[in-house]
């Protein structure tokens, strides 16, 4: 079993993971730091916790906003919004297709 020790915002975190997947955990550790002096202004630096919160807020508004609006392609969003028109169209077209 892999190890790895993250420091985010000032704090050494021991992570336990499959071997192999150290490289990919120490990337998201760094993805998390890049963001944590932003968390720690907006968390006041009250604690870690409240920093942590903050951080997390803050990668999800990042992946809300790839999700909405991904690079060179269709929202899914709004791809679930078009299949949820064609079928009410479809469904209208059935409706009026069978005689009474």
């Amino acid at each position: 079993m892999g190890q790895v020790t993250l420091t985010i915002a000032g704090r050494s975190h021991s992570i336990a993971c499959r071997d192999g997947e150290e490289l990919h955990i120490e990337r998201l550790g760094a993805l998390l730091e890049r963001h944590a002096e932003t968390a720690t202004r907006a968390s006041g630096g009250l604690s870690g916790e409240r920093t942590m919160l903050f951080l997390a807020l803050i990668l999800a508004d990042q992946l809300d906003e790839a999700e909405r609006n991904p690079p060179g392609g269709v929202s899914p969003v709004l791809l679930e919004n078009l299949a949820d028109r064609l079928e009410a169209v479809a469904a209208a077209l059935e409706d009026f297709a069978t005689p009474p």
